[in-house]
């Protein structure tokens, strides 16, 4: 469906009647020839924003795309991870010989449950955000909060809602609709919303929950939304 190296249909089929997490192991040699990589626009951007830092965590890593923008950057080291084994996995082969001198560690884990201590100076999360589910919004948001240091920043890439009288509202509404009614039905359950983790609203959780924003800038214009990176910094405890 995509490059010719990319997922056909039937593994795209397949892979939406497994797990979230299964899903994502079948898709993980594959997933880098698919539009659902992050895109080099964003990575460029968030690099420019970061500079030179320290330590960082990419959540929900997938092959590595966001590790290999951050590791330059970093003097002491990088992290990944993400619960799927396929795609940490492939991130490790993807990453063997890329540049950089900071050490790399892949850990397959849960998002909230991280198992460190307030390690980071920035966390970045791309492409995502989808997978979260409203009601663990607070939640996520908490557990970054967390593994920040002290004036750490957490970097995201969000969209605002398309307006309503917009083909993509219908869309992505439709999409949703249609997960939500393959979950109704089929176990275990595929997460996947793009009506989720939307701006502003996603602003005005992190400044519940004790961040500042710094910046929330357009990177991707798109017919009816628009892309923004997003920078948000720990502020002090809580």
């Amino acid at each position: 469906m995509f490059h010719p190296k990319g997922p056909s249909f039937c593994d795209l089929a397949i892979q939406s009647l497994s797990s979230t997490e299964r899903g994502y192991d079948l898709l993980a040699p594959k997933f880098d020839y698919t539009p659902f990589r992050t895109p080099e626009a964003v990575l460029r951007a968030a690099a420019s924003s970061i500079g030179n830092i320290s330590s960082a965590l990419d959540l929900c890593c997938g092959t590595g795309a966001a590790m290999r923008m951050l590791r330059p950057l970093c003097s002491r080291m990088v992290v990944g991870i993400d619960r799927s084994r396929g795609m940490v996995a492939e991130a490790r082969r993807r990453l063997e010989e890329d540049p950089g001198t900071a050490p790399l560690h892949l850990v397959r884990g849960d998002a909230f449950a991280l198992p460190f201590g307030e390690a980071f100076d920035v966390v970045t999360c791309f492409g995502a955000l989808g997978h979260i589910l409203p009601r663990d919004h607070g939640r996520f948001v908490r557990s970054i909060r967390r593994v920040l240091h002290p004036g750490g920043r957490f970097i995201f890439a969000a969209s605002t809602l398309p307006p309503r009288w917009s083909r993509n509202y219908w869309i992505l509404h439709g999409f949703d609709l249609a997960m939500k009614f393959r979950n109704a039905f089929l176990h275990p359950a595929f997460h996947m919303y793009y009506v989720n983790f939307l701006l502003p609203d996603a602003l005005a959780l992190l400044e519940r929950e004790g961040y500042s924003i710094d910046s929330c800038e357009p990177i991707v214009p798109r017919a009816d939304d628009t892309l923004h990176l997003v920078i948000a910094t720990k502020c002090g405890e809580k």
